[in-house]
């Protein structure tokens, strides 16, 4: 597959067709076919990717609230796409701080620099990003290394984070957070939709606030069974992560949360000293979805085994 990543700062008019440019985006293709676009404009309250597509090019997020379509669901503003934010860092808000709300302690992860490279079987995406609170402090640093990589029927995304405290912060412990994608309302367990995890699970009564090595969501898209699936790599702190995974679309993992899953456990309050840092492997994929969950296990066993 031929990847083709894009940062231009500068319209141009000899661009090739298939191609968008922007002053806050960067266009990832695959094989001359989009796949995703990372957003990380000034007046954004986190960069995100979206949409993200299939590789036979449906989407599998929701559209808003980044536009409007008839009859898709409009709640949860700051849904964008797929993300990576927390709730409280030093009780600043990072994950419900859309730019339109007017909440107390809203913070902004703003990004310094976004690099690229191509390939021709996966390409590279870095970002590094400030998490600033209200005043404009610096609480951490955010590293991101996202390679993308494809074969004929799967789009996957290996995500590599570094967080490095820029003063001695405190994470807390809440629910709202942290690796997320919010999906095409098809991924509903309303709208039909089938959610199980690595234990054999299924359903968010049973998968919410649970301990995990992934979760797997499938639906019908436009007449095509699809799946996404979010894997914890086994080196991340406190894996197996808890899963703050909703019936409504909203699929996310939590490794800061505790107590705010199971009320039987102590609450948590992560330390991280003034240049100490965090390192987090996850990886989204997006697979036919009539392939059994087994196939799905496969490809986490082929995920973990990667050092």
């Amino acid at each position: 597959m031929r990847y083709t990543i894009v940062l231009c700062l500068a319209a141009c008019a000899c661009l090739p067709a298939q191609v968008r440019f922007s002053r806050d985006e960067i266009t990832v293709n695959v094989d001359g076919k989009p796949f995703t676009t990372f957003h990380y404009g000034a007046d954004r309250g986190k960069p995100f990717l979206a949409p993200l597509r299939s590789a036979s090019g449906k989407i599998v997020t929701r559209h808003f609230p980044m536009e409007e379509v008839a009859g898709e669901s409009r709640d949860h503003v700051h849904h964008t796409g797929l993300w990576f934010s927390y709730d409280d860092v030093n009780g600043t808000k990072f994950w419900e701080n859309d730019p339109s709300y007017t909440k107390p302690n809203m913070g902004k992860i703003v990004v310094r620099k976004a690099e690229y490279k191509d390939g021709d079987r996966s390409g590279t995406l870095t970002a590094t990003m400030d998490w600033r609170d209200t005043a404009g402090k610096t609480l951490l640093v955010e590293d991101r290394k996202m390679v993308f990589d494809s074969d004929p029927k799967v789009r996957s995304i290996d995500f590599e984070i570094t967080l490095t405290a820029a003063v001695d912060v405190t994470l807390g412990d809440t629910k709202e957070g942290a690796f997320a994608i919010r999906l095409a309302d098809n991924f509903t367990e309303k709208k039909g939709a089938k959610m199980v995890d690595a234990d054999g699970r299924a359903t968010m009564a049973n998968i919410w606030g649970k301990r995990s090595n992934w979760v797997d969501y499938t639906a019908e898209v436009e007449g095509e069974r699809l799946g996404v699936a979010i894997f914890d790599h086994p080196q991340n702190p406190r894996h197996p992560t808890y899963w703050h995974a909703r019936d409504y679309g909203l699929f996310a993992l939590n490794p800061f949360g505790r107590n705010a899953f199971d009320p039987t456990q102590e609450e948590s309050q992560w330390k991280l000293p003034a240049g100490q840092k965090l390192v987090f492997r996850w990886k989204v994929v997006i697979h036919p979805g009539d392939a059994e969950t087994g196939h799905v296990a496969d490809l986490y066993k082929q995920y973990a085994a990667q050092k």
